[in-house]
């Protein structure tokens, strides 16, 4: 396949292109490094993927619709996997326009693209946050979702809607997919697993929200990218559900697909994980919720399971020495 992936010096796009390009397909990968954190971080991920004569980088901005024109005449995609954004819900309570800019212009950008090309199948990532406020559990990519509770959730919410006009319109073979809380080597240093094991090696104190009654589904990268691999060779047809709760849409061949680990952590055994790990106990600030925080996260993973015969199966113990393991290798903290 000829496959172009956005927010490829990304955590989750750079797992996903050192997969694609390891099987022998062509990867055309899209970042435009932002200095949202460590851009040598991002950097050290794309010197993975340089080793391969069959990725190509183009360092450009989604929101610029010029480069990204020249970013798919370059690479003529076959599928194109959408997964550059501006992320971090606690981020978006300070600089809400950069969400509306990357994540709204940006994302509308790459889907009418894909159009334009005649693209085989657009996966776009999402977010467990688009469930908001929502208090079923688990979460079902059926459950309606019109009460996003920042403005990354909204922004999300927002190209999922338009990624779904744009298949009733034209046609696109279109997945969207909703992250539960992903996490392991190489990943974002503004997430929570990342900031308390840097601050734990550093003996510095973490801070726990909600005095640590949270809880969340924590998934794996390799688990996520081996299920985002199979969605890209499924998918959906219009008129052809594969289960009576498949959130295929009525009109268009586009779905919803959550991927986690349906299996729920309390934030405190996470830090205790974490602690483990480590070989050293959390100094803990308690505090009180974030706003836009959510209590719980909870996938419904049934529909990725009847589309790919996969679900994450990755405990969190495991996964957290993965991500340490990681850590003293590459910062180097003992």
């Amino acid at each position: 396949m000829k496959v172009l992936v956005t927010g490829a010096a990304g955590f989750i796009g750079n797992e996903l292109s050192l997969r694609l390009v390891k099987e022998g397909h062509e990867v055309t990968g899209v970042d435009c490094f932002s200095a949202y954190y460590d851009v040598s971080l991002k950097r050290d991920r794309v010197k993975r993927l340089d080793a391969y004569d069959n990725f190509r980088m183009h360092e450009v901005k989604v929101e610029d619709e010029a480069a990204m024109t020249e970013a798919f005449r370059d690479s003529m995609p076959d599928v194109v996997v959408h997964l550059a954004a501006q992320a971090g819900v606690r981020y978006s309570l300070e600089h809400p326009r950069e969400y509306i800019s990357s994540n709204i212009v940006g994302s509308f950008n790459v889907i009418e693209l894909a159009r334009q090309h005649e693209t085989k199948h657009l996966v776009l990532a999402s977010t467990s946050s688009a469930y908001g406020a929502n208090q079923k559990f688990p979460f079902e990519e059926t459950d309606p979702a019109p009460h996003p509770l920042t403005i990354y959730a909204a922004s999300k919410l927002s190209s999922e809607l338009i990624a779904h006009s744009h298949s009733h319109l034209y046609g696109t073979p279109t997945t969207l997919l909703r992250f539960f809380s992903v996490y392991g080597p190489w990943g974002r240093p503004d997430m929570a697993f990342f900031l308390f094991t840097n601050r734990i090696f550093k003996g510095e104190p973490i801070d726990v929200y909600n005095h640590g009654d949270l809880m969340r589904d924590f998934t794996y990268i390799d688990d996520l990218v081996e299920a985002i691999r199979r969605l890209i060779d499924t998918p959906p047809v219009a008129g052809q559900p594969v289960t009576r709760n498949d959130s295929l849409s009525p009109v268009a061949p586009y779905r919803l697909v959550n991927i986690g680990h349906a299996a729920p952590v309390r934030l405190m055994d996470y830090i205790e994980a974490i602690e483990r790990a480590i070989g050293k106990k959390a100094v803990k600030n308690m505090l009180d919720m974030q706003p836009g925080d959510v209590k719980q996260t909870y996938a419904d993973v049934s529909l990725l399971k009847a589309l790919t015969g996969y679900v994450p199966t990755t405990d969190v113990q495991r996964g957290i020495e993965s991500f340490v393991d990681w850590y003293r290798s590459y910062y180097k903290p003992d």
